[in-house]
């Protein structure tokens, strides 16, 4: 992109003197950041708009991503580096005695998103336009994220993010664009002119969807691709003559309900207003989304829908957007009269699914009868697809009414979105080997024997754009200066890196980088959270959402461990650690809430108990986001990936830890088999059961856990403190998280996973761990060749294989 410098001090002065009425000397860093983004905005627009009007001049393949979250982190920096400007603005900037630095924290977290789920899509379209595929996004504008986290008496307590209190600078709204979504009703039908019958609704509740842009820029590119999201609100949302008669909340009444759909991201859903409100948010942005498609189709190409696949191929990311699979059968039906087999030749060529979990909560069902009242022609449409599909079936499987039923997408009064995902789309994709085979062989064994073509791999990855060029720069100078530029968008080229591997000086001085990264991270948790860590001592990390099969009960329970050793035992030598968890719980999770109070209230007694003598502090990172993960991972020693085996799909922060030169503690699990197969077992600990001794235990159903504690005395005192007043003098505090592993709870068996069973193999694990870091060339050696063999999981690769088995696409270079 050219650059003009005295242009962007222009555009930076005009836009504070129209926005805010200042000058440079009057502006806060608020006011400054909100100029320099828009500056910037006006340097990338050219391109998109360019990036726009070459895709209409040639009309080819577009992918469009439909995901119910885009954890996009901060915008500023990320862009102005894949516009290549970075260095440009900062000299600006500096000249007008403007820190960079202090203007990017004034940006928030955008609130789109909340785990891996959500990051993997950011990094996607990060890929898809550095790559220069036509590619897109399209969620919800969300006006609060999830929620903003505090620890308060070691608690979480959960505080509205309201992350566009001010504006997004980076924002376009296009009210031109709008389209109407509809709930309820009743569904009438008459006949079109040549005698087939056509459905629609009256006296629906009617939603305007109106579509905010953001620009997504490709990396030493011209392309700058769309993330499109939709905000709901009310056509006649305020009720005037209501208002004149002072009943001032039944007057904005509409109006309140058609905006509760974009406020939250993931409201609690415990309750059944909750499970209608998720809904209502995914039919919402998919039934807006289509709309949007299809009428941009039909004004460049017509009613001949049979070409719609050769425009457009559809990622369902996860069942949240699953819904978007009857409602084109609607829309094409309903609104354009086309007949059935026609409609379902479409949707069968266009859809594609991504399933990110083998956990049955994690494939949505709804109930039947908020499904049938909320979307009431969407479910006709659904049980005609179930209808057809159930004839299939039963001539497949004549006598195997159990396998019917099972299989079926509407059976015990709910509707079964995974197995609509599965029986439409062309492509059904896991996202790491592991994954994918356990889908096959477990989880969607039955689906796989009649869909064997559908079922691909397609192993997770990060962008290194923004977790090493500009998460971790030090490191990226380190890089470039040993093997030239090129990386950063061929992260393959890192093998280059292993010819360093006996170099002292490059060994010392990655181990520079990473005690200034640990510095910088002691540096911002001193001044944000009152903590002092040692930079000296390893940085054991746990970052990640809070969930009992990401076991961050395990790690707890390590802590504990060697708190108690280091109590009884004076003579007890270890390495000085530091123990570092970042995590938010669903609002409606409570044993997750349990497990964030254990930590912070180990912690409580471990930071302030003399006699650990420095040897251990743990410390519990509040509201954990992208700009945090930032300065967290390069900072990292060690990267805690310890779910249960069989229980994590991919992962993603294993790939950003590994790109920066931390080591994986982990299970066989997810990616983390695909990591030490790259990086080499010797340079990572591996520990505890694998999916296949997991799948034997609950098969056999021959899992006993006092046999761990008889055979483990260290364990079971750390589990009997839980409930003998050690961290709670009233002894109720933590009883659910001792009782779910000893008795179970709730109907479930003890200790679902297998925390108690991998417990001593982890401590051996973290003995190793200990070992090899009192070694400081062969811990640098380790990391520089996990930093090495990292190339697999960049974001590129798991684009270019998602393009050539599925998608598709051809690159289209923007000029």
């Amino acid at each position: 992109m050219v650059f003009d410098a005295e242009q962007f001090k222009e555009n930076l002065t005009a836009r504070l003197r129209r926005q805010y009425g200042k000058d440079i000397t009057q502006a806060n860093k608020h006011d400054l950041f909100d100029a320099v983004s828009a500056s910037a905005l006006e340097i990338i627009m050219p391109n998109w708009m360019e990036t726009r009007r070459e895709y209409e001049a040639k009309p080819t393949k577009q992918l469009y991503y439909l995901s119910a979250e885009f954890l996009m982190g901060r915008a500023l920096s990320n862009n102005l580096i894949n516009a290549g400007i970075k260095d440009q603005v900062e000299q600006v900037l500096k000249g007008m005695n403007i820190d960079f630095d202090l203007i990017e924290d004034e940006e928030p977290d955008a609130g789109l998103g909340n785990g891996g789920l959500g990051r993997l899509a950011a990094c996607f379209l990060d890929s898809l336009a550095t790559l220069q595929y036509p590619g897109h996004g399209y969620g919800i504008r969300y006006e609060y994220g999830m929620f903003e986290q505090h620890i308060e008496n070691g608690e979480q307590v959960e505080y509205p993010d309201n992350w566009l209190k001010h504006r997004d600078p980076w924002e376009v709204k296009r009210s031109d664009l709008s389209v109407n979504v509809k709930f309820g009703g009743q569904i009438k039908y008459g006949k079109t002119p040549d005698g087939q019958d056509r459905f629609y609704i009256e006296d629906a509740e009617e939603i305007i969807a109106t579509p905010y842009d953001l620009p997504v820029v490709g990396f030493g590119n011209n392309t700058v691709n769309t993330l499109r999201l939709w905000q709901a609100s009310s056509p006649n949302g305020f009720d005037l003559q209501l208002f004149n008669d002072m009943q001032y909340h039944r007057a904005v009444e509409r109006q309140n309900n058609a905006e509760n759909i974009s406020r939250v991201l993931y409201p609690n859903d415990n309750g059944p207003m909750g499970k209608e409100l998720r809904l209502r948010q995914q039919y919402f942005f998919t039934s807006a989304s289509l709309q949007d498609l299809i009428h941009h189709f039909v004004t460049n190409v017509g009613t001949d829908f049979s070409k719609f696949p050769n425009y457009h191929v559809i990622q369902l990311n996860d069942t949240h957007p699953v819904v978007a699979i009857p409602e084109m059968m609607r829309i094409l039906m309903d609104e354009y009269n086309v007949g059935w087999n026609d409609a379902w030749s479409v949707v069968q060529k266009t859809f594609a699914y991504t399933n990110h979990t083998i956990l049955a909560e994690a494939l949505e069902k709804w109930s039947v009868d908020v499904f049938q009242r909320l979307l009431p022609r969407v479910y006709q449409i659904i049980e005609e697809i179930n209808r057809r599909f159930m004839i299939e079936l039963r001539a497949k499987f004549p006598n195997d009414y159990e396998k019917q039923h099972h299989m079926s997408i509407i059976h015990d009064d709910k509707v079964y979105m995974g197995w609509l995902a599965i029986h439409s789309c062309f492509s059904v994709n896991g996202v790491a080997e592991l994954h994918t085979k356990l889908l096959k062989e477990q989880e969607f064994k039955d689906w796989n024997a009649i869909y064997p073509h559908k079922f691909n791999n397609k192993t997770n990855g990060v962008t290194q754009r923004r977790w090493l060029l500009n998460a971790n720069p030090e490191l990226a100078e380190f890089i470039t200066k040993r093997i030239g530029h090129g990386w950063e968008t061929d992260l393959g080229k890192l093998t280059a890196l292993e010819k360093f591997v006996d170099d002292d000086e490059s060994l010392q001085e990655l181990m520079k980088i990473k005690l200034h990264n640990k510095e910088r991270l002691a540096n911002y948790l001193k001044h944000s959270q009152n903590e002092f860590l040692d930079p000296e001592s390893i940085f054991d990390v746990q970052v990640k959402r809070l969930h009992e099969y990401k076991r961050q009960l395990l790690n707890i329970f390590h802590i504990m461990y060697l708190y108690n050793r280091i109590v009884e035992d004076p003579n007890f030598k270890t390495p000085s650690r530091t123990f570092i968890f970042g995590a938010k719980a669903a609002s409606g999770y409570r044993r997750a809430k349990q497990i964030i109070k254990l930590i912070n209230t180990v912690a409580e007694r471990i930071n302030n108990d003399r006699r650990v003598g420095g040897k251990l502090r743990v410390v519990f990172v509040e509201n954990y986001r992208v700009s945090v993960a930032e300065k967290i991972i390069p900072a990292s020693d060690v990267s805690e990936q310890i779910s249960t085996a069989g229980y994590e799909a991919s992962g993603t922060s294993n790939m950003k830890f590994m790109m920066n030169g931390a080591l994986t503690l982990g299970t066989l699990d997810g990616a983390n088999i695909e990591i030490v197969h790259e990086a080499g077992e010797q340079n990572a600990f591996i520990f505890g059961l694998t999916s296949d001794e997991i799948i034997k235990i609950n098969r056999e159903h021959s899992y006993n856990p006092q046999k761990y504690l008889e055979r483990s005395p260290a364990l079971a005192k750390v589990v009997e403190q839980l409930v003998d007043g050690t961290y709670d003098t009233t002894k109720h505090l933590f009883k659910e998280l001792h009782d779910s592993l000893i008795y179970g709870v709730e109907g479930q068996r003890p200790d679902v996973f297998f925390v108690l069973a991998d417990f001593d193999a982890y401590v051996q694990a973290q003995e190793q761990v200990a070992e090899a870091y009192s070694v400081h060339k062969t811990w640098a050696q380790k990391a520089l060749l996990n930093i090495a063999h990292s190339g697999k999981f960049s974001s590129d690769r798991t684009i270019e294989d998602y393009v050539s088995d599925i998608w598709h696409l051809k690159k289209i270079k923007i000029k």
